[in-house]
């Protein structure tokens, strides 16, 4: 029986509202926190798709981190490879590496720390200060990304 990706759909208030007041803000040069207007080419149309994301950067390196699991973006970054990242008029192209669970405790304890208060409902209860073990167990729930610039 396959099991189908975790994934947590955004409501109404967040799709409508939040989401996009938070792209909006940061297509004007407002970062939110570090907010980015992350930008990918859609696997199956090739058109431009964008969805506002917190960019980690941890040890030198920048992470994006899927906090509602295997959603569109994920799927598009697999496919394309690679992305841009926007604020205000600054598009900087990366490529990107998708990170091995094994990898993924610890940046998602550093993401958890840092923007717990909005993706902590992602986590069903895991957070910054869990035990290793709970964070091993979401980890293949949560597609993370190093992203390269290009």
């Amino acid at each position: 029986m396959n099991e189908r990706p975790y994934v947590r759909k955004p409501g109404w208030l967040t799709r409508q509202v939040l989401n996009r007041l938070v792209a909006f803000s940061t297509r004007r040069g407002l970062s939110l926190m570090g907010s980015r207007v992350l930008a990918v080419r859609g696997r199956k149309s090739g058109e431009w798709r964008h969805t506002p994301v917190n960019p980690l950067t941890l040890d030198g390196h920048t992470y994006l981190v899927a906090a509602r699991g295997h959603v569109q973006w994920t799927h598009n970054m697999r496919a394309a490879g690679g992305g841009e990242l926007r604020l205000g008029k600054r598009v900087d192209a990366f490529t990107a590496e998708e990170v091995p669970d094994a990898e993924k405790p610890a940046l998602l304890r550093a993401y958890l720390k840092r923007w717990k208060a909005e993706v902590g409902a992602f986590f069903d209860g895991v957070g910054h200060d869990s035990p290793e073990e709970e964070l091993r167990r979401i980890a293949p729930d949560h597609p993370v990304f190093r992203i390269t610039p290009a």
